[in-house]
Formats: C-alpha cells, structure tokens, sequence
C-alpha cells in the first residue's frame, strides 16, 4: 500500500497526539517537522521517531518536497504558513481554530480553491467512537426515524484553579474568546454529524473563574432543519465523575421516536428502546492517544481521502460552516436572542 510523504509544523502540546498517530499510520510517515522553537522541535522528533528538524518552514517544503502538510501551529500563523504550502502546491491538513476567525478561514479556503489544492481542517471531535457509533445507531434506524434531542453536558474540570490552563495550554488564560472558539466548536461540528444542518441558535456564555479573560462557561440551544432540538451545556470549571475528565468530556443523551442513547463519562453505551429494557452497547473504544484514539481515526480518513480522492468529512470549504454558526453564537449572546446562522 502507498503511503503519502508528510511534514510537520508545530510542535507544542497538541502536536504530540499528531505525530504518535502519524508515527502508527498505516497511510502515511512524517519525514519532518519544523518549530520556531528548537528545543522543542528536537524533542518532539526524539518522542516520535522523525529524523529531521528545521527551524524555517520555506527550507523545509523546498527540501523534502512531502505529499502533504500538517498545520499545528496557533490561529494566527494559519494564513502565512497555508499560503506558504499553496505556493508549493502542497496539500494541507490545518488545526483548529482554524485561521482565528471567518474572515480569514474564507481567503484560505478560497486561495487553495484557486489553486485547486486540497484543505482539510484538522476536526477530530467526530472521529470519537463513541460519536461514530451513535451516528452508526442513528443512521440504522436504532433509534427511530425521526431524532427529537440531544444533549451534552461537558465538565473537563481543568479550569478552576487560580492558575487553570498554565500546565498545558497557558494561552487560554488570555484568550478574549475562549470556550465556543476553542472547544465548543467541536461541539458545532459533532451536532451537525449527528443531527444535520443549524437552523438557528440561542446562546448564554459566561466566566466562572475570574482569572481568565474569555467565556468558560456556554448554554447553547440548537435548532436543527430536520426540527430536532440540542443543547450544549458546558463549563470547564466543574468536574464530571470519570476517572479521566478529558476522555469523552463529559455526557450525551439522544432521543428519537423508537427511543434513546446514554453516553456515560466513561465512554459506555446503554441503548433504550421505548418498551423494552436497556442494553449495553459493546463497541471498541481504545484508551490509548486523544479521546478514544480519535486523532489517528481522523489522520487515516484524511490520508484515504488524499490517496483516493475522496472528498473529507472536514474539507475546509465545508468546515465553514461550523465557524459561521460559531459566529451567530457569541452574536446571540450580545443581542440575547436567537440567530440564524
């Protein structure tokens, strides 16, 4: 089997779950990676098995000539670093926050569409399985034909101290938007792959640990075209009951007309027909890398797409989407009402 030549740029905190999956992809190998930070460049490629490291991302491109790009660097770099690929005519796969805002994300998109190049933002939330076998229930009737809620309710735990975030991502503390711009539009995308296409939200944010700078807290109402209904309810200060709090972040109930689907915090199943007792849901769920390993499920569907063609499940042109709900989130928190997307 063919496997596609990679690079890396970044190697902070999240990068490590990029390249351990990378380094176990049957799709495809990272021949290099590049950092503004040699120390961490270094050992990061010590951590994974990559033999070169460079300290300038042009020289790098020009050099190893790779297949694609992974982009695991902040928003802001977003612009420069994809242009820079485009230039080469090289494809990319671009983190989250993808480009730091609307406006910015769509001269992206639209520039590797001139060029007829491949982007593909970097979403793993709905690689999840626990996400994937509920969307597998769904979409096998389980649960009827017709979805009337779902609802999660995220409590990671990891942002009431005095000094939350500084162990892992201390860029948080000083972010003027914080939840729906960093994690909560996971949760836009996993809605829209359970659910179907926003109609329009109602949404309520707020701070809890006066510490910080931007919103740890958001209650999302979701209308969907197909007339289901979602919320999100959320904060990063309280805790959930799971050994690891940041295995699936929290829980989710999904209801139809033949009946329902419990996520427990500890990734468990229980299925409950209408009229008949519950059942465990015995799927695979593996405790190694990201939440349920869902960083290398999301690189081998991306590296497939690459080598076959195929169209992403966050291609970038589609992955809009998910920003301009974002977008008519934290508009519907200013006004107080609800917003059409």
């Amino acid at each position: 089997m063919k496997k596609l030549k990679g690079v890396g740029i970044g190697a902070g905190y999240f990068s490590q779950f990029h390249y351990d999956a990378w380094r176990r992809s049957d799709t495809a190998y990272i021949t290099a990676l590049c950092d503004v930070s040699s120390q961490n460049a270094q050992k990061t490629a010590s951590a994974h098995d990559i033999e070169k490291i460079y300290a300038n991302a042009q020289e790098m491109l020009e050099k190893e000539r790779p297949d694609f790009v992974d982009i695991i660097t902040p928003p802001e770099t977003h612009l420069e670093l994809c242009s820079l690929a485009a230039s080469y005519g090289i494809p990319v796969i671009c983190q989250k926050p993808f480009g730091g805002n609307l406006t910015t994300a769509k001269k992206i998109v639209r520039l590797f569409n001139e060029k007829n190049l491949r982007l593909i933002v970097h979403e793993n939330f709905r690689f999840q399985p626990w996400f994937r076998e509920i969307k597998s229930q769904i979409d096998n009737g389980l649960l009827g034909d017709r979805l009337h809620t779902l609802n999660f309710r995220l409590r990671t735990g990891d942002g009431w101290q005095d000094d939350a975030y500084m162990n892992r991502q201390p860029y948080f503390r000083t972010m003027e938007k914080l939840f729906v711009y960093e994690t909560g539009v996971h949760y836009i995308d996993t809605f829209r792959y359970l659910a179907g296409e926003v109609k329009k939200v109602y949404a309520k944010l707020g701070r809890l640990n006066t510490n910080i700078k931007g919103e740890d807290l958001a209650w999302v109402h979701f209308e969907f075209a197909n007339g289901t209904l979602g919320i999100l309810d959320a904060n990063r200060y309280n805790e959930n009951t799971a050994q690891d709090p940041r295995y699936t972040f929290g829980e989710m109930l999904v209801e139809g007309n033949k009946g329902s689907i419990w996520l427990n915090a500890d990734g468990s199943l229980i299925h409950k027909p209408l009229g008949r007792s519950e059942t465990i849901v015995h799927y695979e769920r593996p405790k190694k890398g990201f939440a349920g390993d869902c960083v290398y499920a999301a690189q081998e569907h991306y590296t497939d797409c690459l080598l076959n063609n195929k169209t992403a499940e966050s291609e970038g042109s589609l992955y809009l989407r998910n920003l301009e709900i974002q977008e008519a989130i934290y508009t519907s928190n200013a006004k107080g009402i609800p917003v059409s997307p």
